[in-house]
């Protein structure tokens, strides 16, 4: 079972990027957006300072964020890749089984990743993610490469801000074509 205190702090910069977007959404009544609380079980607790030092994971997580998008149920995970190629041993399956399922009962899954290298955002559709993850269980590369996104869902980010939004309306007008 993985240690919590391991691997617990990958990726929080961007999560507290995206807590805070998700902050100035619900704000302005743009989207109501969560962050899935991964449910741990405590091991050893600092009972001065109150703190939690080691502890395990009670179950595998599904996904980072959920909620919904002017009546759209949304959900997606956020990921930080520090080279130009993004690891799919990164995406497990059973959030690629509950993403597919979320998708069947006409909710939008996707990946928000982070390129380091690149120091861009990048939205990622649920189809996309799943024809690289069928790509790699043929046989196929095991990743991706940033060439082969599409450009276009590239997120901006400003004020602290990452503009998700932008990306996930395009992603559903091309599912209306």
């Amino acid at each position: 079972m993985p240690s919590w205190n391991s691997r617990g702090l990958r990726g929080s910069m961007l999560e507290e990027l995206i807590n805070l977007t998700n902050i100035k959404y619900r704000e302005k009544g743009l989207a109501l957006i969560q962050k899935v609380p991964t449910p741990i079980t405590p091991i050893n607790i600092d009972k001065d300072n109150r703190h939690i030092t080691l502890a395990y994971f009670e179950q595998k997580s599904t996904v980072d964020y959920i909620g919904v998008v002017q009546g759209i149920p949304v959900c997606f995970d956020a990921k930080e890749c520090a080279q130009d190629s993004f690891a799919l041993k990164n995406v497990h399956q059973h959030q690629i089984d509950f993403m597919k399922d979320f998708e069947k009962q006409k909710g939008v899954a996707f990946l928000l990743i982070y390129f380091k290298k690149h120091d861009t955002y990048h939205y990622l559709p649920f189809s996309r993610l799943h024809e690289f993850w069928l790509r790699a269980q043929e046989g196929g590369r095991r990743s991706f490469r940033y060439e082969e996104l599409d450009m276009s869902y590239r997120i901006t980010a400003t004020g602290g801000i990452i503009h998700y939004l932008e990306a996930l309306n395009r992603d559903l007008a091309e599912r209306e074509c």
